[in-house]
């Protein structure tokens, strides 16, 4: 999308490899500086592993930010707490804490749904609930059939808009709408044709993300995918992202920013599976089975959740879509398929010593057939992409 908006306003773009910036994230900061970019989208997670490793990079001359008008965070979730250590680290250099537009967007709706594009607002003084920054400000909670730009947060089983401040399932309807899923009519009738109940006219694309509208403002917050939202042994339900974002913060030199999947496995709980830094993955198994518990130890602490299963696995091992975000159904199911390529696999509820076959066993909580007849995994997962969450898994 920015290389058309570069096409069509005159401008100039800058591309990078992602695995350049990785490696050096003091690189994109270098070249706002030396092209004096106005405009830079960035995923989420960009903005504390550029706070960790960024600013300790020694450079050849300061840097100076001025020039950056519009920085576009995209991707869910928006920490409010990253956002303000960016801010924070970097004013001395000239970058002014109004270019910072939280946003929202998804490949159905054309790439962006909401923006906060030239703030006239301080990101700091911007609300937040449960960590997270608000990514639109809606107009009023009546629904106008007529209007053409809606969002709407709607239950996802009787598809009628909830009230301000109960979480549900983002709709989006605007002319950017797509039109269809080539060559599969049925997900295009249900996930981008969707109706609210008891009304005729008026389409939405169902977005798959869970929202909440607060304050008299109207301020909307994505929560989390509807389908990965974890369900504990009490009841309460959890977004796995909170969990991700304990187990990096634990390990920031360790393990991957934006590479960590948690997700449930029946009678294993919560498995967390994290990408370890290129670098790193030649540690003993001493170092590996310390992070393991370190992670362990970290969800425990801040989120009160019990972890089953922590697997550390190589760079590169954790799916997600070409929008960059994190396929947890597809990391699940190489898991327990047995294709993931892993460092160390721990199982925090065994106590003792055990052989790797009990090990895996109980880590992923199948079956597992004897070696000489198969090294499957018995278990019940789909082939493919599940039938409630058909192609919107590859945008």
């Amino acid at each position: 999308m920015f290389l058309l908006l570069t096409i069509v306003s005159g401008a100039t773009c800058v591309l990078t490899s992602p695995a350049e910036f990785v490696k050096r994230p003091r690189l994109w900061l270098e070249l706002i500086d030396e092209f004096k970019a106005t405009c830079t989208p960035v995923p989420s997670f960009t903005l504390p592993l550029v706070v960790r490793r960024g600013h300790a990079e020694s450079g050849p001359r300061n840097l100076d930010l001025s020039s950056m008008k519009n920085l576009v965070i995209i991707n869910e979730p928006i920490y409010k707490a990253s956002v303000d250590d960016f801010v924070n680290q970097f004013m001395q250099f000239g970058l002014d804490p109004s270019c910072i537009a939280p946003s929202y967007g998804l490949a159905e709706n054309c790439t962006f749904v909401s923006t906060a594009w030239r703030s006239t607002c301080n990101v700091k003084d911007l609300p937040s609930i449960n960590k997270l920054l608000p990514v639109a400000r809606l107009r009023r909670s009546e629904v106008d059939e007529d209007e053409t730009d809606l969002i709407l947060v709607v239950n996802e089983e009787t598809h009628e808009p909830v009230e301000d401040g109960v979480e549900g399932e983002i709709w989006v309807s605007s002319a950017s709408n797509a039109n269809a899923y080539l060559g599969h009519p049925f997900q295009t009738h249900e996930l981008l044709y969707a109706r609210l109940r008891n009304t005729l006219s008026g389409s939405f694309i169902r977005t798959g993300d869970r929202g909440v509208v607060k304050g008299p403002s109207r301020y909307l917050y994505v929560t989390g995918r509807c389908s990965d939202v974890l369900t504990l042994e009490d009841g309460k339900e959890i977004h796995p992202h909170y969990i991700e974002t304990t187990s990096y913060d634990a390990f920031p030199k360790h393990l991957r920013g934006g590479c960590i999947a948690a997700f449930e496995i029946q009678h294993s709980g919560i498995v967390i599976v994290a990408e370890m830094q290129r670098n790193d993955m030649e540690k003993g198994e001493e170092n590996l089975r310390r992070i393991c518990y370190g992670v362990g130890d970290a969800v425990w602490r801040n989120n009160k959740v019990k972890v089953g299963v922590v697997a550390l696995v190589k760079t590169g091992s954790v799916p997600k879509t070409t929008s960059g975000k994190i396929q947890r159904w597809l990391a699940k199911d190489k898991l327990m398929r047995k294709q993931m390529n892993i460092l160390m696999l721990l199982n925090l509820q065994v106590v003792g010593e055990v052989s790797e076959t009990e090990r895996i066993v109980a880590a992923v909580g199948g079956e597992l057939c004897k070696a000489e007849e198969t090294e499957q995994i018995s278990v019940s997962m789909p082939t493919s992409a599940p039938t409630h969450h058909p192609l919107r898994s590859f945008l």
